[in-house]
């Protein structure tokens, strides 16, 4: 059983729905879940309907259940790299989904968490894409998820064409292409989407980047390069080179975040995957 313990902080009252959407950050699936569960919120002891007034200086206590819904598979395998009660960081290989889809039932990240920690949720914090690789963090509870919303610095490690130099920014809009579902782009009418770049390392073939985001827009870092003309390195989506990569060449390479229970501040590092090394390596 997960607990989540609201120190309501409003002017006046308001429906407690209403709070735990907007001001406490509890997701409308989440609140749903709760309504389904005996004295699932409960404040001053005494079970509450998301419809009744809450004020400021109420404690509202969430009691959720916990269990991880997907199918469970023995045999995948991902490098685990921290793990406490509330959280689990792994480094999830390219090429692996981290949700369950029409073409990816069973061998995806959720499927092998499922297996690790049935006992726990699947709330995946930051999410990768299915050819992306590096550390993904996962919340074993609703409230390890809502400490954590907010809180997680990332860094991000790609190989590029060579031409781009030094350190910038890019502030372009991202929407989704009007003919796909998938293919996003830099359009005027997309959301607004931050993406700050620096050269770490220029070879004979290849330069390498450290990223980090303001936003987390789908598709965001593959989108911007591929807009100031250097695609990923293996991005066939978006026009990259693959006749060295087959999967593109980005890495989530390192996260901090507080550690929900204590506040400590974790860091954590993952180095390049092995092909995106050896194509840097070679370079040289």
């Amino acid at each position: 059983m997960s607990l989540l313990r609201i120190a309501v902080q409003c002017s006046g009252e308001m429906p407690l729905g209403e709070y735990l959407r907007f001001h406490a950050g509890i997701s409308a699936q989440t609140v749903k879940r709760l309504k389904a569960v005996p004295d699932g919120m409960t404040c001053g002891g005494q079970h509450i309907r998301t419809v009744d007034p809450v004020r400021s200086g109420d404690i509202v206590l969430l009691h959720l259940p916990e269990q991880c819904s997907h199918t469970p598979n023995f045999s995948l395998t991902v490098p685990v790299v921290y793990e406490s009660e509330q959280i689990l960081v792994c480094d999830k290989p390219a090429g692996m989904p981290v949700h369950p889809s029409m073409l990816h039932r069973d061998d995806t990240l959720a499927n092998w968490y499922a297996a690790q920690h049935p006992e726990c949720g699947f709330h995946l914090i930051n999410r990768l894409d299915r050819n992306t690789s590096g550390l993904c963090i996962i919340a074993k509870t609703v409230y390890a998820a809502h400490r954590l919303r907010g809180q997680v610095q990332k860094r991000y490690y790609a190989l590029i064409p060579n031409g781009l130099h030094g350190a910038g920014t890019v502030d372009a809009p991202i929407a989704r292409e009007q003919a796909s579902v998938i293919t996003r782009c830099v359009r005027a009418d997309g959301k607004r989407a931050v993406t700050h770049y620096r050269v770490i390392q220029e070879t004979p073939f290849c330069t390498l980047l450290e990223l980090t985001l303001e936003t987390g827009r789908t598709h965001q870092i593959r989108v911007h390069l591929a807009y100031l003309g250097y695609p990923l390195l293996g991005d066939a989506l978006y026009g990259g080179d693959c006749s060295k990569l087959d999967a593109q060449a980005l890495h989530c390479g390192t996260v901090q975040f507080p550690e929900p229970l204590t506040g400590e501040s974790i860091l954590l590092n993952s180095p390049l995957r092995p092909e995106m090394n050896t194509l840097l390596q070679r370079s040289l």
